[in-house]
């Protein structure tokens, strides 16, 4: 016996009161838009369902979309979730004290529903000791209405060692999308440009007797899927529909419905031709940035700066097959997108499912990762989840700079209207930022300097002017780039004095050239810094 195939706004009135909602997607990809909507369409009609627990593991908008359907004060009264960054609604409510929010890092919330599935009281993890995740400081609560509820998260010892304990939660509704379903229910997911989490969120669903939803492009008869493509079996889905329009409302990424380029295997054009921004800050700290790749790393790229740039570099330069580069979703190789289609790739060479992903990340780790900073402070610790009243949440940046063997954080020296001019091997600030980014304490820790230099880690900031590495005691100036003066352009815009050597070396000058940085040759060569160094 299959599903009921229903509407959505049927699906939206069986959701109760105080129900747990779980919700599957990254960005746009994945988001069951037919369903959320006819959620939000009924509580602003009826005002049911109401007090909901909205659970999602990556970050689910393009600023408009996706969970910003759900963000209606009354509708939710909790969300854990891990991101919050292009979803501006939540991060107001949150901000205002009008929601009660958790942030999980994000490979930890996939994990924790592999826990919930399998029967477990909860997830066992050591990623976020020492951060803002830890009951210690913060216990993931993000505003001052959370902080008078329970912890959700708990330190234990296992044989001598400190461990972070997330309870299992109910779930009592999960939302999932699939390209096409048989009349059984069997889903797949061969149009989606992610595999995200679908089995570990149906399952933990099932663990707790909860109500399977699914949205599909499409209903086959039954025996026509080959089984080795159904990514949800039929028997753990109670309810179909179908998006009535899928080209408004089941894109397969926020801004492109459909593109076999993202999913499909095929011809694979030269992936040369990636387009490269204007010689600007952003530009000049992606190329140094580049510079401490080796010849057979795999790479993580996170959002912003290092997705944008680093990986349209790799590809002009010719080395996109000596290094692999990765994104958090689980895609490996072809040309990432950013923004709000962040997560996707064209022609990549394997889509793997989030999850497992985050099972590398957290295990062996990625040879070089590439994230953002917000702020930066004398104890080494990094900022990159709460800034002021904008909270963001820590995407997957915890699960991955957590276990990285080389984590490279690329942002401005400062921030709030900074222009330089960048040219002939050079760099000159024009305009100072207004806002200092290298601060006394870090208004939130998302990377914890001690911890890390204790697991061996090597962790570098690189912004447009400098290069710092992260030493015993705090950050040490190592490189300067040409034009720059320490006591004029860098030392004034710290609260603290870094360790510095006489004198730092100079980035090399072909970094603030509009010309190629033979990176290909480097990596043949073995020229990529030392990482010992």
């Amino acid at each position: 016996m299959g599903p009921e195939v229903v509407s959505a706004d049927a699906m939206a009135a069986r959701i109760e009161d105080g129900s747990h909602l779980l919700t599957v997607g990254m960005t746009l990809s994945g988001a069951s838009e037919t369903i959320l909507k006819a959620i939000e369409a009924r509580f602003l009609s009826e005002g049911h369902p109401q007090n909901l627990t909205l659970i999602h593991s990556a970050g689910q908008s393009n600023r408009r979309d996706g969970i910003q359907h759900l963000a209606h004060e009354g509708l939710v009264r909790r969300i854990i979730g891990s991101h919050w960054g292009l979803a501006p609604r939540w991060m107001d409510l949150i901000s205002h004290d009008r929601v009660i929010a958790y942030c999980l890092p994000q490979g930890q919330m996939t994990h924790w529903y592999r826990s919930m599935a399998g029967g477990m009281p909860g997830h066992l993890t050591q990623i976020g000791l020492g951060t803002f995740i830890d009951p210690r400081q913060e216990g993931g609560k993000m505003n001052a209405r959370t902080a008078a509820e329970p912890d959700l998260i708990h330190v234990v010892e296992v044989r001598g060692e400190e461990y972070l304990f997330i309870e299992a939660v109910p779930i009592h509704v999960v939302v999932i999308r699939g390209t096409t379903a048989d009349t059984a229910g069997n889903l797949t997911a061969d149009e989606e440009a992610m595999k995200l989490e679908l089995l570990p969120a149906v399952f933990a669903a099932r663990r707790f007797d909860g109500t399977v939803l699914a949205q599909v492009r499409q209903l086959v008869p039954r025996g026509s899927l080959n089984p080795r493509r159904v990514e949800v079996p039929g028997a753990h889905i109670h309810y179909l529909t179908v998006a009535a329009r899928p080209h408004e409302d089941h894109r397969q990424t926020a801004s492109v419905a459909f593109d076999p380029r993202f999913s499909s295997h095929g011809f694979r054009p030269s992936l040369l031709e990636a387009e490269l921004g204007p010689l600007d800050e952003r530009r000049v700290i992606g190329r140094r940035a580049v510079l401490e790749l080796h010849a057979g790393d795999i790479v993580n790229m996170g959002t912003g700066i290092p997705n944008d740039v680093i990986g349209p570099e790799v590809l002009n330069e010719g080395a996109g097959d000596l290094v692999t580069l990765t994104v958090e979703s689980g895609v490996y190789g072809g040309r990432a997108w950013g923004g709000i289609d962040f997560g996707i790739a064209e022609y990549p060479d394997a889509l793997i499912e989030h999850p497992y992903q985050f099972d590398f990340y957290n295990g062996h780790g990625v040879d070089v990762t590439y994230m953002g900073f917000g702020e930066a402070d004398a104890d080494g610790n990094v900022n990159a989840t709460k800034l002021g009243e904008r909270a963001t949440g820590a995407g997957g940046f915890i699960d991955i700079t957590e276990r990285a063997r080389t984590v490279v954080f690329c942002g401005t020296m400062t921030a709030g209207g900074l222009k330089v001019v960048v040219g002939n091997g050079r760099l000159r600030v024009t305009r100072e930022g207004a806002i200092q980014k290298w601060v006394t304490r870090v208004q939130q820790v998302s990377f914890n300097g001690v911890r890390a230099l204790r697991r061996g880690q090597r962790v570098l900031v690189v912004t447009e002017r400098a290069v710092f590495k992260l030493v015993e005691g705090g950050w040490a100036l190592i490189e300067v780039a040409p034009g720059v003066d320490v006591e004029h352009d860098i030392l004034p815009h710290m609260a603290f004095r870094p360790q510095t050597s006489e004198p730092p070396a100079v980035t090399p000058p072909v970094v603030y050239e509009n010309a190629r940085l033979e990176l290909s040759a480097r990596l043949t060569r073995g020229e990529a810094r030392d990482r010992n160094g």
